[in-house]
């Protein structure tokens, strides 16, 4: 799938995370950018990796996993218009989960610099980043409840 600026920028532009940042911040977020394709089973990032950036969905599915006592556990798929990798900037933290491409994957890579100065120029991008959050929160409370109730004892 090839894509120019403009196709970029609107694909952006169609995220509540970018909905209200101006039209020029969006042409350069696309175009300071590295446009990463992934292969199905490609792995875009490893739970426990130093995050460095995050990754804006453009194309495709990728499966979001973590290890866990009994192997490896699917937390979710993440799909076209949605971020990932934020977590580990924001916290200057580890990756907390491994992302890997479903089918052909195609993404935005954004650096930790240019997502943390869109962050502090357009509170509006903060408020969505915490919606996302605290929605993801939310699914895993719940996923870890179903867990709890499902085990014998629990």
């Amino acid at each position: 799938m090839d894509m120019d600026i403009d196709e970029e920028v609107a694909l952006l532009r169609k995220t509540p995370l970018f909905e209200n940042v101006e039209l020029s911040k969006l042409k350069l977020l696309a175009f300071t950018s590295e446009r990463l394709i992934f292969q199905p089973g490609q792995v875009v990032f490893k739970q426990g990796e130093f995050g460095d950036a995050a990754y804006f969905i453009l194309n495709g599915e990728a499966r979001v996993t973590v290890e866990g006592p009994s192997g490896e556990l699917e937390l979710a798929i993440v799909r076209a218009h949605e971020i990932v990798g934020e977590i580990a900037i924001l916290c200057d933290a580890p990756r907390i989960a491994t992302i890997t491409a479903a089918n052909e994957l195609t993404t935005l890579r954004i650096s930790k610099d240019l997502f943390l100065s869109l962050i502090e120029e357009f509170p509006k991008v903060a408020i969505e980043v915490m919606r996302e959050l605290a929605r993801r929160l939310q699914s895993s409370n719940l996923q870890l409840q179903a867990i709890k109730v499902g085990r014998p004892g629990g």
